[in-house]
Order: C-alpha cells, then structure tokens, then sequence
C-alpha cells in the first residue's frame, strides 16, 4: 500500500511541476533548461517546507539539559539537509521502488537480521541500511507492517511470524532485529507477547520509546499509542505506553540496545528514545529518517550485530 502510494504521490508532484512549466511558458519564459529547472525547485521547495515543519512543530517541546550539545548555524544546516535528502530519497526512490524480502548470505558467520520500518513506511525504507548489511555479508530480511494506520498490537504477530520465518530459514536459533522508530515498538510488542527467546538484541533507531508530541498531528490507532501528552517537562506517555512499560521484565530491556538523536525532528522530546533498562546511545546532529542512512550509523549497527553473535 505504502509503495503505490509513494508511487502516486511522485507522480502527483511531477504533473504539478508540469503544470507549472506549462504557466512559465505561457508567461513567455521561452529559455526551456530554465523553465524545467524552476518548476522542479518549486517542487523541491515545497518538500523542503515539508521537512521544515517537522522542525518547527517539535522544536517547542524539545528536550533541552546540560547533556543536550548545542549546534552551530553550519550544524544546523546540515541537520536539516541531511533530513531533507534523506526524506526525498526514501518517498522518490526507495519507499516507492526498493521493496524487498530478504537478502541471505551463506558466507557469513554474523546471527541473520529483521529489518522493521517505522509509520507511513515499507521496507523500502532500508535500501541504504541493506547496501550497509551486504557489504558485510549479513543475511537479512524485512518486513511490510500493515494495516497503515492499525494498531501497534496488530504488528506483533507480523513480527512473530517473521522472526520465526528467518530463525528457519537460517538454522539459527537466535536474530537480531533493527528497527525505526515505531518499528522499535512493535519490536516491544512482540517480546511482550513472545519472551526474548529468539532474540539475541533488538536495536532501535530513533524510536519514540516514551511516546512524541508529532504523534498528535498524525493519523491512524498507532499515532494515538506513540502519544506524548503535555510539554517536555511534565508530559505523560500514552495509555498504550505505559501498559507496554508495565509488562517488561528488566531481561527484556536488557536486549535493547536504543540508538537515537539529541536532534530528532519526529521524536519530541527527544529524551523519550531514552529507554531505562537498556543501553541508549545517544548521537547530535542527525535527523529522524536520515538515521537509517548515516553511515555512522550503519557502521555502529553492523558492529553491533557482530557483537551479538559472540
């Protein structure tokens, strides 16, 4: 659903940059290079007021302490570039047209990895995680979670039966399982409901572990569970958050590894990626969809799972 989506609205954006070449030329704008190259940063521009107001609606409730690293303007630029690029590259190339299954590796002495998107995502969405996961040889599959806009609790019998696909499929008894944003809830959801077994690590990337105030502008049963209610300072996370929380032993923790951003443009306060129990790391200047797409941050996650199969 995500891809035909992705695909329909890249269309959409390239009638209207269409259109617009059509008005230019009936303005007498008779240079045609021109002509193309600014109905395109039209649309561009409209994008980028797209990740711009990411910023803007999380930047009020941002969790600011003497262990928040302050950007310079340059940071700041290439904290919203970074986001920007990463955004366009994941709704024009990889959400739309990179969807895949599993990638197996039979040369590789790495446990196989689950590859969980986060909200109004596909497994596209990993393409550039993926290029990282082959360089290293490491087998990995990915799943589609959907219903949309369903229930976080729904995702976890998709995750079940994914997890139990890879650990047949591979022989292995124990995965290690990556995931973004609300994927790293469903990951808690299912070892809720399924114990930590097959688990050998679960690292999330900038996941909304306590809930985030943009949840409140979104649409769907699962943006009303990734609730953050109230300010930075004295919010309270969903219902659904604190049921979540209040069935986790401190084993289950203990395999989280959370990987998140001082600068999260999604996750607000961005001190809610921080999980008690597990081990956070926290990382500066890096966006929300860009985290995936770091190569820093695919270098951490690789050794990481390498790590885990020790």
């Amino acid at each position: 659903m995500i891809a035909r989506i992705a695909r329909t609205l890249l269309l959409t954006q390239f009638g209207v940059a269409a259109l617009f070449y059509l008005l230019l030329v009936k303005l007498h704008v008779t240079n045609v290079p021109l002509a193309i190259v600014l109905s395109l940063a039209m649309v561009g521009l409209f994008r980028a007021s797209i990740t711009a107001n990411s910023f803007f609606l999380t930047w009020p409730n941002r969790a600011k302490s003497a262990h928040t690293p302050e950007l310079s303007w340059p940071g700041i630029f290439r904290l919203f570039a970074g986001e920007y690029c990463a955004t366009m590259v994941c709704s024009s190339w990889g959400m739309p047209f990179q969807r895949f299954d599993k990638r197996i590796y039979t040369d590789t002495t790495s446990l196989p990895v689950l590859l969980i998107h986060g909200y109004g995502c596909n497994s596209g969405y990993w393409h550039w995680m993926s290029k990282a996961l082959e360089e290293a040889h490491i087998t990995h599959y990915a799943v589609d979670m959907e219903p949309v806009f369903g229930s976080i609790d729904g995702y976890a019998p998709l995750v079940h039966e994914a997890v139990q696909r890879l650990v047949t499929e591979s022989g292995q008894d124990k995965i290690v399982i990556v995931a973004h944003s609300m994927g790293g809830l469903a990951a808690r959801a299912y070892l809720r409901d399924h114990g930590c077994a097959n688990i050998a690590k679960v690292i999330t990337l900038g996941t909304p572990h306590h809930g985030t105030t943009i949840a409140n502008f979104g649409i769907g049963i699962n943006c009303g569970e990734m609730n953050w209610l109230g300010r930075a300072e004295e919010g309270t996370s969903s219902e659904w958050l604190q049921k979540l929380a209040a069935t986790e032993e401190p084993s289950t923790r203990a395999v989280i590894l959370s990987i998140y951003s001082h600068h999260d443009n999604i996750v607000s306060p961005q001190i809610s990626s921080h999980l008690p129990g597990a081990e956070n790391v926290a990382i500066s200047g890096i966006g929300h969809v860009a985290l995936a797409l770091d190569p820093t941050i695919q270098a951490r996650v690789v050794a990481e799972i390498h790590k885990a199969g020790i």
